[in-house]
């Protein structure tokens, strides 16, 4: 079945599987599960997150492929076995007395599944710097494997905003020996910290930092608060990762912070290796359930969390299947 938009689609249709969300970990999964010949339906409101970016990298066979594109490529996929996908959002889901989960969607459209499985993903909440929001995902980065080699030997700044501000510098080292540590609103790094940054000459700024300088729809340096404006083609950042997850609360799942060496990098919806939550019939998969993962291991996910949805279903059918059969004498259930 080809796309729908909210006004096109039918109300009150049940599904084996709802996904909501339709990224690398949400059509990955709803892949599985359509050639394991489940009903299979993604919602996704077409806002993906690396949608910036000039293309998917370390994706292995797919490296460089433009983020639209490779969604293209995934919706192509679903729908070729049967799934289906409509474009919107979802505005609320409840368990229904008989076990099934009521999805709501904007525009008052709603259908029925048995089991749910989330990828909405995160929301990056960068440091408040004029110019670092307009410029994310250009020259404003985050991910070193992600984007290190594109800028690779170019100056590149790092705003530091949290304990792990040297670690991050010392990392982007790799790709360029022209980089410049702004402590910003970062801890004192301390001795050790200094010496390990002098000893990798890695130049280092004091105070907070005001705003980015673009000159011809390009970053070309980050200007202090006080001094000079430091000449910069790249700028790495560390945003805060909120999980997209509010639509969990009325099922009893919310997001918890997710720490790493005491200092909170952001939130997650807490589920096993294979996705599934603490709510029977709710699994997650992507970076709304690891904050760090990238396309590839979103794509991952949503398999193996596909493949462990059909499993819980076949549990489920089968044990209406043996009951079935023992009220009927022995005869064999359909």
């Amino acid at each position: 079945m080809s796309e729908a938009t909210p006004r096109e689609f039918p109300a009150s249709k049940r599904y084996d599987v709802v996904v909501i969300g339709g990224g690398a970990a949400g059509l990955s999964g709803a892949l599985a599960l359509a050639r394991a010949r489940r009903s299979v339906l993604v919602v996704d409101a077409g806002r993906p997150r690396n949608a910036p970016a000039d293309g998917v990298h370390t994706y292995l066979g797919r490296e460089g492929t433009p983020p639209a594109q490779l969604l293209a490529r995934g919706r192509a996929e679903v729908t070729g076995y049967g799934g289906e996908i409509v474009a919107g959002t979802v505005t609320g889901a409840e368990r229904l007395p008989g076990g099934d989960f009521r999805v709501v969607l904007g525009g008052g459209a709603h259908v029925a599944a048995s089991r749910l499985l989330v990828t909405t993903g995160l929301r990056d909440e960068l440091p408040e710097v004029l110019g670092v929001a307009e410029r994310w995902g250009r020259e404003v980065l985050h991910c070193p494997y992600c984007h290190g080699w594109e800028v690779r030997d170019a100056a590149i700044g790092v705003l530091a905003t949290g304990p792990a501000a040297v670690h991050q510098a010392l990392l982007w080292r790799q790709w360029s020996p022209h980089i410049t540590l702004f402590l910003h609103t970062a801890p004192e790094p301390g001795e050790a910290g200094r010496e390990q940054l002098a000893a990798r000459g890695i130049s280092v700024v004091e105070g907070p930092v005001a705003r980015l300088d673009i000159t011809r729809d390009r970053l070309t340096g980050v200007v202090p608060a006080a001094g000079p404006t430091v000449p910069c083609d790249a700028l790495a950042v560390a945003p805060r990762f909120t999980a997209r997850a509010d639509l969990l609360a009325p099922l009893g799942l919310r997001a918890t912070d997710v720490e790493r060496d005491g200092h909170v990098i952001g939130s997650h919806v807490a589920a096993d290796p294979m996705g599934a939550t603490e709510v029977p019939g709710v699994w997650v998969a992507g970076n709304v359930a690891n904050v760090t993962q990238q396309v590839i291991g979103a794509a991952d996910a949503g398999v193996r969390a596909g493949a462990a949805i059909n499993a819980d279903l076949i549990d489920e059918e089968t044990r209406r299947a043996v009951a079935a059969h023992r009220a009927g004498g022995g005869a064999r259930a359909a």
